[in-house]
């Protein structure tokens, strides 16, 4: 398509427009301790407008009782109990200021395929482990989105596809020693399979198990009937059948023929794939719903300003209580 100048006008991708940056780090710097605490405070409670409401009781009727150190704290005036603007919540307890937090959930959206802890401790000035452990709460909070989450309907497509992280053997020296890894007696048992519903135009939402055939309860349970499921050609998925009118596509043929494809849920993969390779090295073990619940995440708002996004993600931390996966986690009293 020609200007008016008389050159191409090329599409211009979502992330590279204007709309999609009204947030920067330089503004959340420049912040003062008091804009910041008045952020925080509409985030946490949007139905009183930043008024503060006691965690304890839910009375509305709280004052400032700020610590010796200036830090802000309230005082429940019905159950005279002291709280702060983290109580309670994945934030308890903090130790940086709150402009730090906001500015770590930014530096989290920013990174559009995800942000590894190493550099994060850098970016911030902080510890390797208060980076890690930050970061997996801030994947926590998005998890919540997906809490109970159910996909599809009536005349709606979703498609469905696996993929496996970890479990890496590392091949013998010399050729004669090396065994084909494909088969599940030359594996170490660690391998796990990610397994993605994908509604066209719509969410997703993952899952771990150990192969794809363990995950046809769940995918059962969180697609609604009425929709139409698009599979490749394993195995695994043909029990969907007896449920569900099902589309399936050869890869080795096409990737995709007669309206039957799995490409957003492949996208889902590539975004998570290139978090592993670029970002986080080894996505894996206990870890590996969490990495997913993330990708998820960033795939279901690519196209929400990153403002958007980090006020979105500080409210679902704030609106979640301490974590359940990392309350003293380096102190061991947690597993995650």
């Amino acid at each position: 398509m020609f200007s008016h100048s008389g050159t191409f006008d090329v599409a211009q991708h979502f992330l590279l427009s204007k709309p999609a940056k009204t947030l920067s780090l330089a503004q959340v710097f420049r912040m003062s301790d008091a804009e910041a605490e008045k952020l925080f405070a509409k985030v946490r409670w949007p139905e009183t407008d930043g008024a503060p409401v006691c965690p304890h009781c839910g009375g509305l009727n709280a004052y400032e009782a700020r610590r010796a150190t200036g830090a802000l704290r309230f005082r429940c005036r019905a159950c005279v109990k002291d709280f702060t603007l983290t109580s309670g919540t994945l934030f308890a307890s903090h130790k940086l200021p709150l402009r730090g937090y906001l500015a770590a959930i930014a530096i989290f959206c920013n990174e559009v395929k995800g942000k590894s802890a190493l550099a994060l401790s850098r970016d911030l000035a902080i510890s390797y482990k208060a980076a890690f452990v930050l970061l997996h709460k801030l994947r926590e909070a998005m998890a919540e989105e997906l809490r109970g989450r159910v996909v599809g309907g009536e005349g709606k497509v979703a498609e469905v596809d696996g993929g496996y992280f970890g479990g890496y053997v590392k091949p013998a020296n010399e050729r004669e020693n090396r065994r084909d890894r494909r088969f599940a007696k030359n594996q170490n048992g660690k391998r796990q399979v990610v397994v993605v519903i994908r509604e066209r135009n719509g969410h997703s939402l993952p899952a771990v198990f150990k192969s794809e055939s363990h995950a046809l309860d769940f995918i059962r349970k969180r697609v609604r009937k009425g929709t139409v499921i698009n599979a490749d050609e394993a195995k695994s998925w043909d029990g969907l059948s007896e449920h569900f009118e099902m589309r399936r596509i050869n890869h080795e043929e096409a990737y995709s023929y007669d309206d039957a494809c799995t490409n957003w849920a492949e996208e889902f993969f590539s975004r998570m794939r290139r978090a592993e390779i670029g970002h986080h090295h080894h996505v894996a073990g206990a870890y590996l719903l969490r990495y997913a619940q993330e990708a998820s995440w960033r795939e279901d708002h690519r196209r929400l300003s990153n403002g958007e996004q980090v006020y979105r993600v500080a409210g679902l931390a704030l609106g979640r209580k301490p974590s359940v996966d990392f309350a003293g986690y380096w102190q061991r009293s947690r597993a995650a």
